[in-house]
């Protein structure tokens, strides 16, 4: 649910970060002002460092989870933020966006960094499931 609409919404010109945030908005996941605090989080936080579908994700994981646990359970948030990268880092070895997205520029590297997307929105359906239960 939440991976077709942030695809659909990185091909169509929202950020990495941006659109995991936004599906996450439509899927009534979160509030819609985590959006705005998205953006200097894409292209590895305007840095190249950690993939912004990874900080898109982690975002609603704190979201979720974080100090004020949305569904007043135990879990943690730290818990879960690293149970995202690691297994992110077993489907793609690296976070690191310079190192991700290397050799890639313009409409190629955006068809390339779906994946990563894809991947995140993935993960991180599967670690926010637990919020049913």
């Amino acid at each position: 649910m939440i991976k077709e609409n942030a695809i659909k919404y990185f091909m169509n010109g929202y950020s990495c970060s941006e659109c995991i945030i936004q599906a996450c908005i439509d899927a009534g996941i979160c509030d819609a002002l985590l959006l705005p605090c998205s953006t200097t989080f894409s292209a590895g936080m305007s840095s190249g460092c950690s993939c912004g579908s990874i900080a898109g994700a982690q975002i609603i994981l704190g979201y979720i989870f974080g100090r004020e646990n949305k569904f007043g359970n135990n879990i943690s948030a730290r818990e879960k933020a690293s149970e995202f990268v690691e297994e992110f880092k077993n489907r793609n070895k690296v976070t690191c966006c310079r190192i991700l997205s290397a050799g890639y520029s313009g409409s190629e590297r955006k068809m390339h960094c779906s994946k990563f997307v894809s991947d995140a929105c993935d993960i991180l359906e599967e670690l926010i499931k637990v919020k049913t239960k």
